[in-house]
């Protein structure tokens, strides 16, 4: 297992940070409701499609990084993200679910019809998120590199694409991350909160996916 520059553990590293952001939180008071858009040029909307299909199955991303955790993390990071939208019903399905692996199906392959029936009937939805990590790195130069697509199992149309690498030593990054905590938290707590997207890697995982599901 590899270590952090800093030599905890990722559990450990996880927990402490975890000590960090409550007390954050609980220092922070009441967050405004400012206006916040990420980058425009990394994803991709079906302009001819309605995203409003129904259910969508977000199943486990494929993890090609050196930390197995951060897969779980970022899944059901994503997964509460996108409920926040409130654009479609969600249910998250791991890669190790029995309904999943009865399909034999690999994460970024391309499906047929038929395997996009199967999937719909086995996990009761109306469309599938699918997606991999394809990058983690950690403390004090993190990275987070996803690349993920919706598609509409009714009729195999792909509704959304997303590929994008968040470095938090790019300076667009951080420029976007301070706007985030000033749409999220009081003028008080946004830079306690920006220096801790800096050096948490659950914080800086949140943004990431908040980013990402408001490209929808």
């Amino acid at each position: 297992m590899r270590i952090w520059t800093t030599s905890l553990s990722y559990g450990l590293y996880r927990r402490t940070c975890f000590v960090l952001i409550l007390t954050a939180v609980l220092l922070s008071g009441c967050s405004t409701d400012r206006a916040f858009r990420p980058a425009e040029n990394y994803y991709y909307i079906n302009p001819n499609t309605n995203l409003r299909i129904g259910r969508v199955a977000v199943v486990e991303l494929n993890n090609d990084s050196s930390y197995p955790q951060v897969s779980s993390d970022i899944t059901e990071s994503l997964f509460q993200a996108l409920q926040k939208k409130q654009i479609f019903g969600l249910t998250v399905v791991s890669q190790t679910d029995p309904a999943w692996r009865s399909l034999q199906l690999e994460t970024d392959s391309t499906y047929t019809l038929d395997q996009m029936q199967s999937i719909r009937k086995s996990l009761k939805c109306d469309g599938v998120l699918i997606g991999s990590i394809t990058e983690f790195r950690a403390y004090p130069h993190m990275a987070i590199g996803l690349r993920l697509k919706l598609l509409d199992l009714k009729n195999g149309q792909l509704l959304w694409a997303l590929e994008q690498i968040w470095d938090i030593t790019d300076k667009d990054t951080e420029s976007r991350i301070k706007k985030y905590y000033k749409s999220q938290k009081s003028p008080d707590t946004a830079r306690q909160h920006e220096h801790l997207a800096s050096i948490s890697p659950l914080e800086f995982i949140r943004f990431v996916c908040f980013e990402a599901a408001e490209t929808l």
